[in-house]
C-alpha cells in the first residue's frame, strides 16, 4: 500500500523487515515515532548508532558484549568446566533468567540447515571445538526443531571422541501443559525424557 509520504513508507519498510514485525505493527510503530518530540527520536536514533559502534562479539563465547571478554566469561563465580551451547544470544538471556545455570556459554549464531546451504563452516562450531581442552561437560541447549536435532547430533559426534560428557536439555510437556492438547512429538519426547521419582 502506498502512503502519501515516501519518508513514512521508508520507515515502515525498515520496521517490517525486523523479525516478527508485520506491516500493521510497522505502521503503528512508525506513527508512534511521528507523535514523539524530536529530542526523543534523536536519542532513539543515537542509541542505535552507539549500539552498533560499541557492541561486538565476545572473543571467548561469541555472545554480544561491550567488554571483551564479556562479563560472564570474566566472572570468577562461573564454572569454567561446563559450556552451554546455544543457537543465538537471546538464548543466553533466557537461560540466565532461570538463575539455575552457572557455567559458561558458547553462541553458535545459527544452526545447521543443509536445505538452506548452512553447513558447519557457516556457524561457530570451529570456535567451540577450540575451547574444549579443559571442559568436563557440554550442554546442548538448542531448540528441538529438525535443524536443531541435526545440529545437536553433529556436535555430539564431534565432541564425544574428546571424552567430554555431552548432554542436552530435557524436552517434553511444559509446566501447566495439558496432555490432551499436546502434539504427538511433544508427548513422545516427554515419554522418552521421563525421570524416576
Amino acid at each position: 500500500m502506498q502512503y502519501s509520504s515516501d519518508s513514512i513508507n521508508k520507515v515502515i519498510d525498515y520496521f517490517s523487515s525486523l523479525p516478527s514485525i508485520g506491516r500493521k505493527t510497522a505502521q503503528r510503530l512508525t506513527y508512534h515515532i511521528l507523535r514523539q518530540p524530536t529530542e526523543y527520536v534523536d536519542k532513539f536514533a543515537q542509541s542505535m548508532t552507539e549500539m552498533m559502534q560499541h557492541v561486538k562479539f565476545c572473543s571467548v563465547c561469541l555472545n554480544y558484549t561491550e567488554s571483551d571478554p564479556c562479563p560472564i566469561c570474566q566472572s570468577h563465580k562461573r564454572n569454567k568446566n561446563i559450556i552451554c551451547v546455544v543457537e543465538d544470544p537471546n538464548d543466553v538471556l533466557a537461560l540466565e533468567r532461570t538463575n539455575e545455570y552457572f557455567g559458561l556459554y558458547h553462541v553458535l549464531h545459527g544452526i545447521l540447515n543443509p536445505l538452506d546451504g548452512i553447513g558447519p563452516e557457516d556457524i561457530k562450531i570451529r570456535e567451540l571445538l577450540a575451547r574444549l581442552s579443559d571442559v568436563d561437560e557440554v550442554i546442548l541447549a538448542i531448540n528441538p526443531s529438525v535443524e536443531g536435532e541435526v545440529t545437536m547430533q553433529y556436535l555430539s559426534k564431534m565432541i564425544k571422541p574428546l571424552e567430554i560428557k555431552v548432554s542436552r536439555l530435557a524436552s517434553g510437556l511444559p509446566m501447566g501443559g495439558a496432555i490432551e492438547y499436546s502434539d504427538e512429538a511433544t508427548l513422545s519426547k516427554a515419554l522418552e525424557s521421563r525421570i524416576t521419582i
